[in-house]
Formats: C-alpha cells, structure tokens, sequence
C-alpha cells in the first residue's frame, strides 16, 4: 500500500522518546536528507536541482530539536512549530497554528500537511495533520512501546489504528532503519529516506538513512 510521506511518535520500551519522518514518494523519488546541526532538510540529489521547479514543496526541514522538544513534518510548517514551541507556547495549540495557518499544501495532489512532536520534559506527544476537509491534532501519553503514526493518504488521521505496542529500537540509526520498512512500516510502499530524534539523556540524538543503506 501507498501511503505518501509519514511521520511517527513512540516511546521505546526502555522508556525513550522519538520522533521520526519518513519520504516515500512516487513523483520525487531522487531526494535525500541533510543533516545540520539540531536540523535535518530534504532536499534534491545532485543533479535533481531542477525537480523545485516542478514542485516546491519537495524540499523543506522535516526535523528540527528545539530545548526538549523534538518535531518532525512533512514541510515548511517544521519551523513555525518548533518556533512556537521554544516561545512557550503548548504543542497541541503550536500544530494547530501551524497546520492550520499554512494549511494543506496546494499542489496537485492537495498533499495534507503531517506533524509530530515529542516532549522529553513533560513525557507527552502530539501528532497531527490538515487536509482538505479536517484539522485533526491530538496530545497523547504513550506508554513504554507504543508508537503512533499518521500518513498523507490513506492511513491520514491521527488515531490508535496506525500503529504498535511492542516497539523496540536502540538508536536514532535503528528508528530510521524501522520507519523504512519494518514493524508496521514493512508493507508501505515507496520509501526513499527517513529521519529520527530519540532522546539521549537531557538531548536528542538524530539520524538519517536512506532506503536501502546498510
């Protein structure tokens, strides 16, 4: 199945927080993610340059760490979160700001705008998208091994159908290797790269990996 780009929430099972995203794509496949400092963008392979033009929602921060908060999108609304977020303002009212504000993206495919964020300090997450028809956010207590996700198409509401209880990684590298294809992500079409902030103590450590890569 097909489900265009995903983001994800969950708490290990020894207790650790995350946020991830994934690329999985149809018409942009030749994209990878960078890495720059607290920020990780997605941007054109070399060579590709020229796909912006086509569309300039394919390049964007889709993963940002901010004090104790780590965000993850699927485009521009990535920073008017994590902006919102380090002023003091809560996650569920910073994801309906932002989603609402920018709103789905007005392209081709009225692609929905996805968001998840994870708190270190209150242990607490919020997930959340806008499409043409809603504006759906949700603030969650996961427990140890829970993750949660939302999609573009098809699995696109933020709800307890979309995801799993047994989730087990070590690393921002394994949460990458996970979100592309195993657990519930296995029979999900298309992926191309991904990106992961798991907590590390007072921070988080990212990562990025693309489909494929050992």
């Amino acid at each position: 199945m097909y489900v265009g780009r995903i983001v994800a929430i969950g708490q290990t099972t020894d207790g650790r927080l995350a946020a991830l995203y994934r690329v999985s794509s149809r018409s942009f496949p030749n994209r990878v993610a960078q890495v720059n400092g607290t920020t990780v963008s997605i941007v054109p392979k070399e060579g590709f340059e020229a796909d912006i033009r086509k569309n300039p929602y394919i390049s964007y921060h889709c993963l940002r760490t901010v004090g104790t908060y780590a965000v993850a999108t699927n485009g521009s609304h990535t920073d008017p979160i994590t902006e919102k977020l380090a002023s003091g303002m809560g996650m569920r009212d910073a994801m309906v700001y932002a989603l609402g504000g920018l709103d789905y993206e007005h392209d081709d495919y009225n692609t929905p705008r996805i968001a998840a964020v994870a708190d270190s300090k209150t242990r607490r997450c919020a997930i959340g998208i806008v499409r043409s028809d809603a504006l759906l956010v949700r603030e969650l207590d996961l427990p140890k091994g829970v993750l949660r996700y939302v999609a573009t198409y098809e699995h696109d509401s933020p709800d307890d159908a979309y995801g799993e209880s047994d989730w087990k990684i070590q690393s921002a590298v394994e949460g990458c290797a996970y979100i592309l294809g195993k657990g519930v992500f296995a029979d999900l079409e298309r992926p191309i790269v991904a990106a992961c902030a798991i907590e590390e103590e007072k921070t988080f450590s990212v990562a990025v990996q693309e489909a494929g890569a050992r």
